[in-house]
């Protein structure tokens, strides 16, 4: 074995008189330490050390953190063992081309590769560890590697190996990544100072790992299980055995909340607004505010489509190279033996080699698929987090801001234009790849083809406008089909709505006449639409045949000599990679101008007023007081319940010496100070002069007469209403802290409210109840109880997982009703608004939730509380009215 490293015939190999660094085997042998070293260092860490102990208990995720440099770290080790797959393929060839058997000219490849591996499986393990000082291991490897590599760089360049030979430019390549990994190394070093200093700097893993219920890992594991999404595996077989719930799914980290997005477009949104103030008749760009917030992520899809693009054309190619090297293989396969000293294979002769081309295809294909895979994967997150951004600015847009537009028309441009900007997010790199596609293929078809191939690109170039104004005329039969589709429904509607009256006049002959004349338009344009995608499909279908056929027969006709196997192949082959781009092509022009529109109406959208923090957390005025009128508002007196009698009395005879328990500022949990006046948008104040503070932990009623602003009391409190004056404080409110950050214990600003009118999810009871919070079964029952619900819910068909809602069975308003007050006291808040609960409730029904659910299962638990309610038995339980 120790001859066959050298060769066994070639004793020029052992001849060290010019010196042992000049001897080739010594020095390919010599590399062979680092690697060495590195196994047999970090053997027995791995496999006795992380091996016992996964065999035992796996790692939890939440110790993994990143070290400085990790995704750099990973490129580097890949591409350090893509040269290590070219190094070994070079020696094997060099070996063939010998007699004997030079084991050195590709052994310490293989050993650097196994190396190379076993180092970046090591460094996984030690960052999920979070154990920094093993990584002294691989810094002592990086510099061996390093000097040895430059050993072995330098010794080439005393021979004269020129730089054109492919030995000497792996050479040189692994010098500089070995260096580069020993650069990241010292980063390390220098940032964790976990050796050579006397204080090492302690890390923690990101906050949502410390977060058991995070499931969703993508940004948190390392590149190759990003890639591969190899961090599923567990979510998948878990799939397989049993049915997934939410609870298996788990949260999102913060950073792909909806809620944190929104903030992220909403800060763009507003630069961009800052910007265009001293133009009046400028809007502000909503292309440029998504580009702010969104933009790091569209050009890193844009980077990987354009590798996938450009790996895309390795397969031509090495068809080519493999087709012309079988052609060109001859009998004669004498070979005659080379000094492995002073012959060096050249990187033509190297891709020549039908086996090199073959391995260097189907790498070409796996990266190839994997860019083209992160593209579609970053473009497609990117695209849903710019939806739940603009459907949380919906949520907190002022609805009286709307002006003309519905309900209806709102909900359906936040649904339907932002699912078209999600769409064109993910059809957008293909703008820019689609081009250079184009462009790459025809000059490949040139250098294969010659002039020919310039008629095959004419072809395209021809017929490209025929397939716009197919795309065109396509994306106008979807615009009207939609619109047909929309009247349609809107008379049908309004046709249900009014059913009883049509019955009764007999006018169901029109209506049904007015109806079927509307859908006989909608028909018409759905057969235009289909025509028209028909017509793209063909199209998409023909241009690349059309094209072939006219590069072949013009090539037949302008060469004397045939079509080589190799360029036919090959020219197929990008023929092939041109049908992607002509097939997406009216797709992607389709919903550019399709996102360009939805962009103009959420423009108009986002201009609108935000209900804001400042006019719920002592903001200023959103609207000048000045400029409102005023309309003289019912004055609003606070009484202590707990005051003796008398002094109630003369609040009530003598209003200017109204004699109330003085409250403390930090026992205030709400309020309305400096003079409030709220209103509905109509400029007119509906509510005037409000001054009241709701004590905390305290029951507070509110009762007046019908219509007096009782409910729009508690939505001006809760900032649905328009600040016109005044400001609406919450004691002690951190302003600092993100609201998404907040945790999901009790909060003493959180707020449950249970509306006058029923609202209900289309979900089971329970759902209904616990409204996305903790699953807790005493208290579930308690409140039940609280709310007597548990006798209705015996009598539904499934119990509490009865579907209920608009999908769900019918329930009664008392039904509803208990339900909804259930929701606001099963949430785990400190402040409770309950409107009106016990209008839609009989006086049995009433004194139960009275005494089980607000006197002792509220005030026990001490809770704030604000009740409106005309029940004015129940005014003695109150501490304030």
């Amino acid at each position: 074995m120790g001859l066959a490293f050298c060769g066994n015939d070639n004793t020029s190999a052992y001849n060290i008189s010019a010196g042992v660094l000049r001897n080739v085997c010594f020095v390919d042998a010599l590399n062979l330490v680092p690697h060495v070293f590195l196994l047999f260092i970090t053997f027995p860490i791995l496999f006795i050390g992380w091996g016992s102990q996964s065999s035992k208990v796996q790692i939890h995720h939440n110790t993994w953190l990143h070290f400085p440099g990790h995704n750099l770290r990973w490129i580097l080790t890949f591409t350090l063992l893509f040269v290590h797959v070219c190094e070994i393929a070079e020696g094997i060839v060099s070996d063939t081309q010998m007699k004997s058997r030079h084991l050195h000219l590709f052994l310490p490849a293989v050993m650097g590769f196994v190396a190379a591996t076993v180092s970046i499986v090591y460094y996984h393990n030690i960052e999920t560890s979070n154990f920094p000082k093993l990584l002294l291991a691989l810094f002592l490897y990086w510099i061996m590697a390093f000097v040895t590599k430059t050993i072995k760089l330098v010794r080439y360049c005393q021979d004269g190996v020129p730089f054109s030979q492919l030995r000497f430019c792996i050479t040189g390549i692994m010098v500089i990544l070995y260096g580069l990994l020993m650069a990241v190394e010292i980063n390390v070093i220098r940032v964790r100072r976990y050796v050579f200093f006397m204080n090492p700097q302690k890390v923690k893993p990101p906050e949502d790992l410390q977060d058991l219920g995070v499931r969703f890992l993508q940004p948190f594991v390392n590149l190759l299980s990003k890639a591969t999404y190899w961090w599923m595996n567990t979510l998948i077989i878990s799939a397989h055995k049993k049915p997934v719930d939410l609870k298996a799914i788990g949260k999102l980290p913060i950073a792909m909340r909806a809620l944190t997005n929104y903030v992220c477009l909403k800060e763009a949104y507003e630069e961009q607004k800052k910007k265009v103030e001293e133009h009046p008749n400028r809007s502000p760009s909503i292309w440029l505010a998504m580009y702010s917030a969104f933009g790091r992520p569209i050009l890193l899809s844009s980077t990987f489509r354009y590798l996938a693009d450009l790996l895309g054309f390795a397969g031509p190619l090495c068809i080519s190279g493999i087709v012309q090297g079988f052609q060109n293989t001859t009998n004669n396969t004498n070979t005659t033996e080379k000094d492995p000293s002073n012959s060096y294979l050249s990187s033509e002769e190297f891709l020549r080699n039908v086996y090199v081309l073959a391995v260097l295809l189907f790498l070409a294909l796996i990266l190839q698929r994997t860019f083209l895979q992160a593209s579609y994967y970053v473009t497609t997150e990117t695209g849903i987090n710019l939806r739940g951004a603009l459907l949380i600015l919906r949520l907190s847009t002022s609805n009286l801001s709307m002006g003309e537009m519905t309900l209806g028309q709102i909900n359906n441009l936040v649904a339907i234009e932002t699912n078209q900007l999600m769409w064109f997010l993910f059809l957008c790199p293909n703008l820019w790849a689609m081009p250079v596609q184009i462009i790459m293929g025809v000059i490949l078809l040139y250098n294969l083809l010659g002039v020919s191939a310039l008629v095959g690109a004419a072809v395209i170039v021809l017929l490209a406008p025929i397939q716009y104004f197919i795309a065109t005329k396509l994306a106008e039969a979807q615009k009207s089909t939609l619109d047909y589709s929309t009247e349609r429904l809107k008379k049908t509607n309004e046709i249900l709505k009014g059913i009883k009256l049509l019955k009764l006049y007999a006018w169901e002959h029109i209506f049904c006449t007015s109806v079927e004349e509307t859908r006989m338009k909608e028909l018409t344009s759905l057969k235009t639409f289909a025509l028209h995608t028909s017509l793209s499909i063909f199209m998409n279908a023909a241009i690349p045949i059309a094209a072939v056929l006219a590069t072949f027969v013009t090539y037949a006709y302008t060469n004397d000599r045939p079509l080589q196997p190799a360029q036919a192949f090959a020219s197929l082959s990008l023929f092939h990679i041109l049908v992607t781009p002509l097939f997406l092509l009216s797709t992607v022009v389709r919903f550019a101008v399709k996102a360009i529109v939805s962009v103009q109406k959420l423009n108009e959208f986002l201009l609108s007023d935000e209900i804001g923090d400042d006019s719920w957390r002592g903001g200023d005025s959103s609207v000048p007081y000045e400029s409102c009128k005023k309309h003289t508002g019912l004055h609003t007196k606070a009484i202590n319940r707990r005051q003796p009698l008398r002094y109630q009395l003369e609040s009530y005879e003598q209003p200017a010496r109204k004699q109330t328990r003085p409250v403390e500022i930090d026992d205030v949990a709400i309020k309305v100070v400096t003079n409030g006046y709220f209103s509905w948008g109509s400029g007119l104040a509906t509510l005037s002069n409000i001054n009241i503070r709701i004590p905390t932990g305290q029951m507070t009623m509110i009762v007046g007469q019908v219509g007096c602003g009782k409910s729009s009391l508690l939505l001006a409190i809760l900032g649905e209403m328009q600040t016109l004056e005044g400001k609406v404080h919450w004691s002690n409110v951190n302003e600092t802290e993100p609201s998404f950050e907040a945790s999901r214990s009790r909060n003493r600003y959180s707020v449950a409210y249970a509306a006058q009118k029923p609202w209900l999810l289309n979900a089971t009871v329970e759902e209904n109840i616990i409204f996305g919070s903790p699953f807790n079964k005493q208290r579930y029952k308690a409140v039940t109880d609280a709310c007597s619900l548990q006798p209705d819910i015996d009598l539904l068909p499934f119990g509490d997982q009865t579907e209920i809602g608009e999908r769900g069975i019918n329930l009664s308003g008392g039904q509803r009703q208990r339900i909804c007050v259930a929701r606001a006291l099963y949430q785990n808040t400190n402040i409770v608004f309950l409107d009106d609960p016990f209008s839609a409730l009989d006086i049995h029904l009433s004194d139960h939730l009275m005494q089980e659910g607000i006197l002792k299962f509220l005030q026990e638990d001490k809770r704030t509380l604000v009740l409106v309610t005309h029940k004015l038995q129940y005014l003695p339980h109150a501490d304030w009215v």
